[in-house]
């Protein structure tokens, strides 16, 4: 038998503590094989993981789910409390509030309480204001998907046209000519395509909800020309149902310049209100959802606008990271393009 090779029979092979071997196998041979098993075990990885730590579920699965305690959101709930506070996260921990937001959040309302703006009297929550709730409802969607790329004084003429040809019900829609709803609407930005899409959202309301609109976000989403800026500006106005903020250009351009919101994971602006929807729910307080639409559209009409920013004006500029940054460089360019003309 070699010397390497092990056997299961011990009877006639004992070990002598004298003869420097054991079953065949040298005292040298030993060593080695101990430090080769004790490398071995040095090299394994060791995780500090609690054990049955929760599966983190899939971000699909929070897509427009309720925050009442839904088994996806206990289930990371709990993984993350299993982790501990010995794990350091890069990014902003979910519900931590921006500084200054409160202090910000009142100066708008006292610079938006001394100034109107078109969102005032003519935003899309005004829409059919002197309707039956279920005529005004659909008046509220209507006015909801004429918004988009549009100005609150041309979407609210077109609102008006519509209920002056007493256009604004399901079934008058449905029954409407194409080429009629679209003269009427002109000239809200993708006026074609908004009265094809009026005809069908009227005809679905009309065989599936008997002339009423749908009532949970998951169906108004199904509606053609319907996204969720939309979707939940119509749950919280015409069902009194706060499930979401309603998002717009101005709220996401303003909640990026204050910095209150960001992508996942960095410190870089969200890139779509839908972005900034989900950043923003994160931690403003569910009270403020619904006024912070109309606070933040009008402060986007009159001071904080898309070119040429009234920060001169504001008064958080001194707390806002944005105060004069856009507006710095137009001298510039004013000066520049001077010179260019005389060298020319």
């Amino acid at each position: 038998m070699s010397k390497t090779s092990f056997s299961s029979k011990t009877s006639d092979q004992e070990h002598d503590p004298g003869s420097g071997s054991f079953n065949g196998v040298s005292a040298t041979e030993l060593r080695v094989f101990s430090r080769r098993k004790r490398l071995k075990e040095t090299l394994k990885p060791k995780t500090h993981l609690p054990k049955n730590l929760p599966v983190l579920p899939d971000i699909e699965e929070f897509a427009y789910k309720k925050s009442n305690g839904s088994a996806s959101s206990r289930k990371s709930q709990a993984a993350l409390d299993a982790l501990g506070d010995g794990v350091v996260s890069p990014v902003r921990p979910r519900g931590e509030e921006p500084a200054h937001w409160e202090r910000a959040l009142e100066g708008i309302r006292k610079m938006r309480s001394s100034e109107g703006a078109p969102v005032d009297t003519m935003g899309c929550e005004k829409a059919g204001s002197a309707l039956p709730p279920k005529e005004r409802r659909f008046a509220v969607l209507v006015s909801s998907l004429l918004s988009s790329q549009t100005k609150d004084h041309v979407n609210h003429g077109a609102i008006q046209r519509l209920l002056e040809n007493d256009l604004l019900t399901a079934d008058a829609l449905d029954k409407a000519d194409e080429a009629t709803i679209k003269s009427l609407i002109y000239p809200v930005g993708f006026y074609t395509r908004k009265a094809s899409n009026l005809k069908k959202v009227a005809n679905i309301c009309l065989t599936k909800y008997d002339g009423d609109i749908p009532s949970t976000l998951e169906e108004l989403l199904l509606l053609p020309g319907i996204g969720p800026k939309m979707a939940h500006l119509v749950m919280n106005v015409g069902w009194d149902n706060v499930q979401g903020i309603c998002v717009d250009t101005h709220v996401h351009r303003i909640c990026n310049r204050l910095g209150w919101v960001s992508r996942p994971g960095t410190k870089q602006k969200t890139n779509t209100p839908e972005q900034t929807r989900e950043a923003l729910q994160m931690w403003l307080p569910k009270e403020e959802w619904v006024p912070i639409n109309p606070l933040l559209v009008g402060f986007g009409q009159t001071i904080c606008t898309p070119l040429r920013p009234r920060c001169g004006e504001c008064t958080i500029s001194e707390i806002c990271p944005s105060a004069y940054k856009e507006t710095s460089s137009l001298p510039l360019k004013s000066k520049k393009s001077g010179s260019s003309k005389r060298l020319s």
